[in-house]
C-alpha cells in the first residue's frame, strides 16, 4: 500500500480562450464506475456544448486510466488531461473539460495548451489530499484513562475517528502504517503491558 494524493469533493473551473469558453470539472471517485457515473453527469448538464472531453485514473495505483478526445483532433484534449493527473499524481480522481466553442479555431498546440491548462488551473483551486496507507485499531479502557488516550492521540498525531461509551469507552484509532509498532509500544506503555486494543483493518486514510 503506498500513499497517494486524491481530489477531495468536486470543484468547477470555467476560462475562456480565444472566445471558446473551457469548463473544467475535477472530482475524486472511488472508482471507475463512479468516474463513469461523473462524465455521465457533466455531458447531459452540457448537452449543448461542443465537445466534453475527459480523463481519469480511478484506482489507487494509477493502473485504471481512460481519457476520450470527444471529437477534438486525436491527441489534443484527452491525453494531455491525463498527462495532468499523471505529472501531479493526483489519482482516484476524473477530470472533463467542457468546451463551447467561440468561433476561433485554436490548432492542435493550441487545444493541448487549452485543455491541460484547464485541468491544471482546476486541480491548483481543488482541496488535494494524501491518503496514506493506515491502519486501525480499537482500543477499550476505563474511563479513568480517557484524558491519558486523547494526550496520546493529540501528542503523536494517532487520530480518534470513532468513540463510544457505555460501561467503559472505546475509541477507534487511525494510524500512519508505517508507525503501527510506535503506536502498540505507546499503547503498551501506558497500560503497563496490558492495553485491550484489537486490530480492525488496513486501509486508506486522509491525515491531511
Amino acid at each position: 500500500m503506498e500513499d497517494y494524493l486524491t481530489i477531495d469533493g468536486e470543484f468547477e473551473n470555467p476560462v475562456v480562450i480565444e472566445r471558446s469558453k473551457f469548463i473544467c470539472y475535477c472530482k475524486g471517485v472511488q472508482g471507475e464506475e463512479d468516474a463513469k457515473d461523473f462524465i455521465s453527469k457533466i455531458k447531459k448538464i452540457n448537452s449543448l456544448a461542443t465537445h466534453n472531453c475527459y480523463a481519469y485514473i480511478s484506482d489507487e495505483k494509477g493502473l485504471v486510466q481512460k481519457f476520450s478526445d470527444d471529437g477534438e483532433p486525436q491527441g489534443t484534449a484527452g491525453m494531455p488531461m491525463l498527462e495532468v493527473l499523471r505529472a501531479k499524481k493526483i489519482y482516484k480522481s476524473v477530470a472533463v473539460v467542457t468546451r463551447y466553442f467561440g468561433g476561433i479555431k485554436l490548432g492542435a498546440g493550441g487545444l493541448v495548451r487549452a485543455y491541460s491548462g484547464s485541468v491544471a488551473e482546476c486541480i491548483d483551486k481543488c482541496k488535494v489530499v494524501n491518503m496514506r496507507s493506515a491502519v486501525f485499531y480499537e482500543v477499550n479502557s476505563d474511563y479513568e484513562n480517557y484524558s491519558k488516550l486523547l494526550n496520546l492521540s493529540s501528542k503523536k498525531g494517532y487520530l480518534i475517528i470513532n468513540s463510544k461509551f457505555g460501561d467503559k469507552i472505546s475509541l477507534t484509532f487511525a494510524v500512519v502504517l508505517k508507525e503501527e509498532s510506535d503506536f502498540l509500544q505507546a499503547l503498551s506503555d501506558l497500560f503497563k503491558g496490558k492495553a485491550d486494543c484489537k486490530k480492525i483493518k488496513e486501509d486508506y486514510y486522509k491525515f491531511n
